[in-house]
């Protein structure tokens, strides 16, 4: 009678460590980090990290260099902001919590539609073939403006239906929260994927195709699945920006998006798994806070623009003899604005977001990046406040991301004073 074979496999505790240590330093974070801008800031890295090693699956695991890879992220973003608006309306049936996957759907759908011509070449023709691509989408996002909202792009609602236990998903912490949920979820998941045949042979690809087909596999088909599920990742990344920031543009599927998740993933390294995510902290910390330590900053003092130059002082920032009229009518209208909704709009105070005067100024000094924050909270201050005079608003927010992206920020403080 044979006997079975008991096989002892011993638990790798350095990895139970760094995953542990992981998932720990992801809940503690919002706990040392507490201010407004910081959640912002957090949310937005994790976001990026779930990108940037989606992007990774191509470049460092396959050995394709995708100029394109926008394109997956920003079409689940803009799927996950219509699903979030038909279920708002009540048309569609999808919780919060579940719409990242919507991205993700989309972006794999989308992978395997452009999968399919891309990946019929490797090297420098696919990456020409992938920068071809997101300039089609791109240039297609302003042509079809019923799906793609035109220059100003489409925005949504996040808090709809019932809050869940207390769960609105309108506080800044508990959209980190989701955020970060997804992010252990989908890291886990990739480094998984990491560790199975398909990644194995998907770096015999990258090393030797030739030798990889002789022993007879395909590299087009792998590199084909690849990219498929990499996209599946970025749609999910997508969808988590559109939960943050509320809206969605064209910005979201360009070549310039496509070349930061690049930069990232090439800061942090490609040759480990968590490269790609320090890259993309990193990468966010620099692009938002270096403005506040270096003198180019100079050079951004025609973002606030309004009837004219704001003069600025030493280290870039305003004279204090002569105030951003753009700013200071934000902060205004934001006060007032909170105020006005503890009074009209009291069944709905939980959505009020905590953008006090603090925040406000610091999300507006920042970058780009930071910019799309700083519109969020103003939008939400008429949102929650119940404002009547939403037209002058409306036709603002319109020009938002437009060339002349971060001078409308003076239209939007002339708004809030006229409001």
């Amino acid at each position: 009678m044979p006997v079975g074979l008991i096989r002892y496999s011993p638990i790798n505790l350095g990895r139970w460590l760094v995953w542990g240590g992981f998932a720990l330093a992801l809940v503690i974070a919002p706990l040392v980090f507490s201010s407004g801008s910081s959640l912002s800031l957090l949310s937005l890295m994790g976001t990026m990290m779930i990108f940037s090693l989606s992007y990774n699956m191509l470049l460092g695991q396959s050995g394709m260099l995708s100029f394109g890879h926008a394109v997956y992220s920003g079409l689940g973003a803009f799927f996950a902001i219509h699903a979030i608006n038909l279920s708002s309306s009540g048309t569609l049936q999808v919780p919060l919590t579940l719409v990242p996957l919507v991205g993700g759907v989309a972006g794999l759908l989308f992978g395997a539609l452009f999968g399919y011509v891309t990946t019929q070449r490797s090297g420098t023709a696919f990456s020409m073939i992938s920068l071809g691509i997101v300039e089609l989408v791109f240039a297609c996002s302003l042509m079809f403006p019923g799906f793609f909202g035109g220059e100003g792009g489409v925005s949504g609602d996040r808090v709809f239906g019932r809050p869940f236990f207390g769960i609105s998903f309108g506080p800044q912490i508990q959209v980190y929260y989701l955020i970060a949920f997804w992010l252990f979820v989908s890291a886990v998941a990739m480094f998984a994927l990491a560790h199975t045949p398909l990644g194995r042979i998907a770096n015999a690809v990258r090393d030797n195709p030739e030798r990889a087909e002789f022993v007879g596999y395909d590299p087009q088909r792998v590199r084909f699945l690849m990219l498929m599920l990499s996209a599946f990742f970025a749609g999910i990344s997508g969808g988590l920006a559109a939960i943050n920031f509320e809206i969605v543009s064209a910005e979201n599927v360009s070549a310039a998006r496509s070349g930061a998740v690049l930069l990232f993933a090439f800061i942090g390294g490609t040759g480990i798994f968590f490269g790609p995510m320090l890259g993309a902290i990193v990468g966010v910390l620099l692009t938002v806070m270096l403005p506040e330590f270096t003198k180019a900053w100079l050079l951004y003092r025609d973002f606030f623009h309004h009837d004219g130059h704001v003069r600025t002082g030493r280290h870039g920032q305003p004279d204090r003899d002569e105030p951003a009229p753009g700013i200071q009518g934000t902060d205004a209208a934001c006060a007032a604005c909170h105020a006005a909704a503890g009074r009209a709009c009291g069944h709905r105070s939980d959505r009020v977001r905590d953008a006090d005067r603090d925040d406000v100024s610091a999300v507006a000094r920042r970058g780009t990046w930071h910019f799309l924050e700083f519109v969020r909270m103003e939008r939400r201050c008429y949102v929650d406040a119940c404002l009547a005079d939403r037209d002058l608003y409306a036709a603002c927010r319109r020009r938002i991301f437009s060339a002349t992206t971060w001078r409308v920020s003076g239209c939007l403080g002339g708004c809030a004073g006229r409001a």
